[in-house]
């Protein structure tokens, strides 16, 4: 009997016709494998992973290999998005077992749930050879096999103690951009060889460090990747990453988490800069997101996937996204489509004579440009479109709410600010609750399993983003019951952070990776918000439990840099106070807005804005506010560090002149 029918997540539901016995995670295909005494099959993935459709077509919808599934396992099916702290296990151990890991994984564990043998994706014979193969091994020599797996489980164990050192210097950070620079791609952009993937975090970094060497980095590949095939040329947003290492094809799924942390760093790097490219992108990266990405209740769905099916019929992957210059001179016309052709360097450089739209350079013809990419976005849409992901995850939520806030503020595109509110009310209304966090939401219906480090993390970092930006106290007071959960319930009691809960189910092993991925770590991610929130608050509980997570970066930043960008990003903000401005004065007053928006263009590493004093109490809601009135009655701005403030100016030159000492 498959299981999954009533599934939440939109990837389990996937599967829910397949002929295979599928269990969700739970007790429940635990208690199943001790009763009938054998091991569990766990196969975890996620909906737009295109090899994960490939092994369910090939051997999950294949009644010969179900019937072999049905009989010897009981097969568990997870979606990593919903369940990261089963996937971060599980993935620790396949890479142990065969020092390689990605989706589908495919996991044969005892039924205590210790795994004993792992691969990722298997075709069709192969895979059933192996069935075979585990199961024999299971009826023959079952001491080997419960051997092996308590052998992974300690060794596993024996290894997750967090690296740890001193807080990051500016010596540490220097160090960090040596090693970055000794794996960059002068060439391409980006870091290291194919595929090559959006370095989000370290771009964020070496913005936020400044040198020109390190702007000089985080520009060439800002660039190349806004003009590359990974970037929708005519939609707007990125694609999870390039296959080749010069950006022109991507792995065509597009993720919430990669759009909303590429759509903040393009937003920085215009604020720092004010270039043209990055205030495109930025914008058209936000219009994608509010148009394509967007759930009826407000919150951001998690995926579009790789696989869809193109204008001849075929179903594979890209088909949405790609053109031939056939296909353009049917939508445009000769002249225009030849001219396309020649701009989106449409030479065949994807499957089957197709190619992927690049934009290397900015033809002359501007409006020519707007007008072919209109045309050209309309008859895309009458294509079948790629499946979405609709679930709503907190953590990326939380990552969009941040980078829609503040890309509406610096653009004044109030439209963003009230998305990123709209994402934020669904989160407070569905996702939390007395300071304890679920994951996942769909369709207005919160999901069961528990929030993990990186949704607190980054969930309280979006909502301090937002109060930055609004002045609404209501975000800064949920920010601060995240964090007293984080810092209650996470903490490893060395300065680190577990990534479940101390009352969360119990896996095989806690997890606890305090590395980048494609998301920032749940450690570094906690790091910047408690820092951000000890700067708002003055409280050295919260600014010394941000400064022991930073730990890991000193021990990361030589030889390791591009894993923890996050974290010297946070650092780089420690290093520099970070920096607190309380602006006080009436919300309706042009003044205030003025020192506001000040503020906001800062460059400052990891400035964070106080914005109140205007309604009765709300200096007692966010402490950096109290005792700074107006001056004379006219808004006021104050620039502090660690709580000590230097005299309150009333102009934003004068506060542009603060910050600049």
């Amino acid at each position: 009997m498959n299981r999954l029918k009533n599934a939440t997540s939109p990837y389990l539901a996937q599967h829910a016709d397949n002929p295979v016995d599928w269990f969700e995670w739970g007790a429940d295909a635990f208690a199943e494998a001790r009763r009938r005494d054998i091991p569990l099959l766990i196969s975890v993935g996620y909906s737009a992973c295109h090899w994960c459709h490939v092994m369910a077509h090939e051997s999950f919808e294949d009644s010969g290999t179900a019937e072999l599934m049905n009989e010897r396992f009981v097969s568990v099916k997870v979606d990593r998005e919903e369940r990261p702290d089963v996937d971060a296990v599980y993935m620790s151990a396949t890479q142990a077992m065969t020092g390689q890991g990605g989706w589908p994984m495919t996991v044969f564990a005892t039924p205590d749930g210790h795994p004993f043998y792992a691969g990722t994706y298997f075709p069709r014979a192969q895979f059933q050879r192996l069935l075979h193969g585990v199961s024999q091994a299971w009826q023959n020599d079952r001491d080997t096999v419960v051997l092996q797996g308590s052998k992974v489980v300690d060794a596993l164990n024996e290894q997750s103690r967090l690296p740890s050192g001193p807080l990051p210097t500016a010596a540490t950070l220097e160090q960090a951009v040596r090693d970055l620079a000794g794996g960059f791609d002068p060439r391409a952009g980006g870091f290291g060889g194919a595929p090559k993937f959006p370095p989000s975090m370290v771009l964020e970094f070496l913005l936020r460090h400044g040198t020109p060497d390190a702007l000089a980095m985080a520009e060439k590949t800002m660039d190349a990747m806004a003009r590359g095939g990974m970037y929708d040329q005519l939609g707007g947003g990125f694609a999870r990453y390039s296959v080749d290492a010069g950006w022109v094809v991507p792995h065509f799924e597009k993720m919430l988490y990669d759009n909303a942390l590429l759509m903040r760093v393009y937003s920085h790097w215009w604020r720092s800069t004010g270039s043209t490219l990055a205030r495109r992108v930025a914008l058209e990266t936000a219009e994608w997101l509010l148009r394509e990405m967007r759930t009826p209740e407000g919150g951001f769905a998690s995926a579009l996937d790789a696989d869809s099916t193109g204008p001849d019929g075929r179903h594979g992957e890209g088909l949405f996204y790609v053109w031939t210059p056939d296909r353009l001179r049917e939508v445009l016309g000769d002249d225009d489509g030849a001219w396309a052709a020649s701009v989106f360097e449409v030479t065949g450089t994807f499957e089957h004579g197709t190619s992927v739209l690049q934009l290397l350079a900015d033809p002359d013809d501007r409006a020519r440009l707007d007008r072919v990419r209109t045309a050209l976005l309309a008859a895309r849409e009458e294509r079948p479109r790629p499946g979405r992901d609709d679930k709503v995850v907190a953590a990326w939520n939380g990552l969009a709410i941040a980078a829609l806030a503040e890309t509406g503020a610096l653009f004044e595109r109030p439209d963003l600010v009230e998305a990123a509110t709209a994402a934020a009310e669904l989160l407070a209304r569905l996702h939390v609750d007395g300071g304890r966090l679920l994951r996942t939401s769909r369709d207005g219906r919160a999901g069961q399993n528990a929030g993990v480090l990186e949704d607190y993390a980054d969930v309280a970092e979006g909502f301090l983003a937002l109060y930055g930006v609004t002045g609404d106290t209501r975000w800064f007071g949920l920010a601060g019951e995240l964090l007293e959960t984080l810092l209650t319930r996470f903490t490893d009691g060395s300065g680190g952070f577990f990534d479940t809960a101390d009352d969360g189910e119990r896996l095989f092993q806690r997890p606890q990776d305090p590395t980048d991925n494609a998301v920032p770590s749940g450690q570094f991610a906690a790091a910047g918000a408690l820092l951000s929130y000890a700067a708002l608050t003055g409280s050295a509980r919260h600014r010394e439990a941000a400064e022991a997570a930073l730990g890991t970066v000193t021990v990361l930043a030589g030889k390791y840099a591009r894993f923890a960008g996050w974290g010297l990003a946070v650092a780089e903000a420690a290093l520099h106070g970070p920096a607190e401005v309380a602006i006080v004065g009436p919300a309706d007053d042009p003044r205030t807005a003025a020192l506001h928006r000040a503020a906001l263009m800062s460059t400052v590493p990891g400035l964070v804005i106080a914005l109140g004093g205007a309604r009765d109490g709300q200096e007692r809601e966010v402490p950096l506010l109290e005792g700074r009135p107006m001056v004379d009655g006219a808004p006021a701005a104050y620039v502090c560090r660690r709580f000590t403030c230097r005299a309150p100016v009333t102009t934003p030159a004068e506060l542009k002149a603060e910050l600049a000492r």
